[in-house]
């Protein structure tokens, strides 16, 4: 028997830091010897693989009840309540109220407790003053998304665009920053949405601008994957006003032709997502730009395609998150006709990986020899230790210092998917 629960996560940012809340609540329940799956939905071979580690988990472990939450199983709880393997299916709302943990640690709760999610009005803010042995912590600002992209299901996962209100997400920064956490990552579904429902009606910028002035003892802080057309003036101010604000964005893309983007629903032109880079790096050159992109959308020719393999460099596109187009049931798209087949699909993925892996060889290569700032995340006992730079460059070293710690060093020679250090910072 395990001391505690064990929590398998899957997905994005935001289900890193569901997982810590809802550990706290199965500890506070004294809920354990249990497998709690907290799920993604991003595409179908995100919800397949998950059933392939409900399965292999089972074997593994077949007296021990295994819980399954997260998106996937907001979004069609019936499929894994037919898994023999899983104990309980547990809504993406429900996941984070302590009553759910009371009652499974009772045996008082239904099998199947899943409630509809654009109910939900309101996201607390999760007071957490630790994450594990993570060295970086993760702050939810917001959750839902009101727009509909026409590949998207995660709204059916989220539910409706709700915000954390501003006091409760300082407050919970300057309760992290207490417990030695050096570098903090704001996120949420759509976090450039922030504030629309919330009084007066905040937005992300303003929010980022109160952190940055009310924590003064925050070192680092990170946004994660943003809207670039949603960016307004005080957000622009402080990407380029203040080094403690990391110079990495993460940019919602999702393609680089303008006819496929306006097939998808998004909300921008190619030529203002390289109007964004543009304005931002010669404000601060030293800005790195991460990107989702979707391979083969429905009726992506080759030439749409070459639109988005070009826009890698016109954006000067570096960290890629890239994804062959996958159909889900109940989105517009995939009632779309003339789908690009699933083989060339692959094919164009794996060429924008290629483009994505030659940016990040560009990177490093102007990055020897230049002084970083690297947040140790993990530190073996014989001091090697391993971390990211402001710029999430990764990067292994040797070092005395702890986990969490960030340290000064110097950049030296690299491969393709990670630098070292000099001897001297």
């Amino acid at each position: 028997m395990t001391n505690k629960a064990d929590i398998v996560t899957f997905g994005c940012r935001l289900n890193a830091y569901e997982s810590e809340v809802m550990q706290r609540h199965a500890d506070a329940a004294g809920l354990d010897d249990v497998i709690i799956v907290n799920t993604c939905a991003v595409t179908a071979e995100a919800t397949r693989q998950a059933r392939q580690s409900i399965r292999r988990m089972k074997r593994e472990r077949p007296d021990t009840p295994i819980i399954v939450t997260g998106c996937a199983a907001q979004i069609n709880p019936d499929e894994f309540a037919k898994m023999d393997e899983v104990t309980t299916v547990l809504g993406n709302q429900e996941k984070l109220e302590a009553k759910s943990f009371t009652a499974l640690a009772t045996n008082e709760l239904e099998r199947v407790q899943v409630n509809d999610i654009f109910s939900v009005k309101e996201t607390a803010g999760h007071l957490i003053d630790g994450f594990g042995e993570r060295a970086r912590a993760f702050v939810q600002i917001q959750n839902g998304c009101n727009h509909r992209c026409t590949f998207c299901i995660i709204p059916y996962g989220r539910g409706n665009s709700r915000s954390v209100a501003m006091g409760e997400t300082v407050d919970q920064i300057k309760r992290l920053v207490q417990q030695g956490y050096n570098e903090v990552v704001l996120t949420g579904v759509d976090i450039t949405s922030y504030g629309e429902d919330l009084p007066g009606n905040p937005t992300l910028g303003q929010l980022t601008q109160k952190i940055l002035k009310l924590v003064p003892d925050l070192p680092r802080l990170r946004i994660s994957s943003i809207d670039s057309i949603e960016v307004d003036e005080p957000l622009y101010d402080a990407i380029i006003g203040d080094d403690r604000l990391m110079p990495h964005l993460h940019l919602s893309l999702q393609a680089g032709d303008n006819m496929i983007l306006k097939r998808m629903k998004r909300r921008h032109m190619r030529e203002q997502a390289i109007e964004f880079c543009d304005r931002v790096s010669k404000a601060r050159p030293d800005m790195v730009y991460g990107a989702d992109i979707i391979a083969g959308f429905p009726t992506e020719t080759e030439e749409m395609f070459e639109n988005s393999l070009r826009l890698i460099e016109e954006c000067d596109l570096t960290w890629l998150h890239v994804f062959p187009y996958s159909e889900r049931e109940g989105t517009p798209a995939a009632r779309i006709p003339n789908k690009v087949p699933k083989q060339i699909r692959k094919e164009r993925a794996a060429r924008l990986r290629a483009a994505g892996e030659m940016q990040t060889q560009k990177l490093f290569d102007r990055s020897v020899g230049r002084k970083a700032k690297l947040l140790l995340e993990r530190v073996a006992e014989d001091g090697t230790a391993h971390g990211h730079t402001e710029q999430f460059i990764p990067v292994t070293t040797k070092t005395t210092a702890k986990a969490g710690e960030i340290i000064d060093v110097v950049l030296a020679k690299n491969d393709t998917r990670c630098m070292t250090t000099a001897d001297k910072a």
